[in-house]
């Protein structure tokens, strides 16, 4: 098949721009396992609401805390941690829109996902924000990436996807980019080529 040069940039937020690296784990503090607000929060009945703009972030953590049977002070604490943003992929990002082609942030998030970008001073940095919370789908369904393709003025054929889960690059696919999956920080030259080049997949 013929490759298609990429006119646009479509890129995950958590787990690509921004990552985590948090200093310790607060559930283990109240008689829980590591990981267990996590877990309970990316439950269906609960992530669902969540990132489609039906709950409130806040909405989201009581549900995790009555889930749980922690005491929501527990929750705010374990929220109170944001992450981090990986200069490299930012730098990556100011290139490719350097070079005259729009760059789209993707997300899957929650109602306050804005003020998350403001917090990081990265509300300049990209030509379009995607918020599942805000426009009521959310990734891998087709109709994220038409709205994002549409948001950034390409066909599906002409926009690349960096996302950093399995599910979700399948589902880019299936609606028509090209993309791949986000491991580390050694897959920039690959991107690098591509958005230089034409858009394929990785060897």
């Amino acid at each position: 098949m013929k490759r298609v040069k990429p006119r646009a940039l479509l890129i995950d937020f958590n787990g690509v721009v921004q990552g985590y690296d948090r200093p310790y784990e607060v559930e283990p503090r109240y008689g829980l396992e590591a990981g267990a607000f996590f877990t309970a929060g990316m439950e269906h009945s609960r992530y669902v609401p969540a990132v489609t703009g039906q709950w409130t972030r806040a909405q989201w953590l009581d549900s995790i805390a009555e889930a749980t049977g922690a005491p929501r002070e527990a929750l705010t604490e374990w929220d109170s941690y944001r992450g981090f943003i990986d200069d490299e992929v930012l730098a990556f990002v100011r290139e490719v829109r350097s070079s005259g082609k729009p760059v789209g942030l993707a997300s899957n998030a929650t109602d306050d996902f804005r003020a998350d970008l403001t917090l990081f001073g990265l509300e300049h940095e990209f030509d379009a924000v995607l918020s599942s919370a805000e426009i009521g789908v959310y990734k891998p369904m087709r109709e994220f990436f038409a709205a994002a393709c549409e948001a950034l003025s390409v066909p599906a054929r002409e926009c690349f996807f960096v996302d950093d889960s399995d599910r979700n690059v399948m589902g880019a696919r299936a609606a028509g980019l090209a993309a791949t999956r986000w491991t580390d920080r050694s897959v920039l030259p690959y991107l690098r080529a591509v958005m230089q080049a034409g858009a394929g997949s990785p060897s």
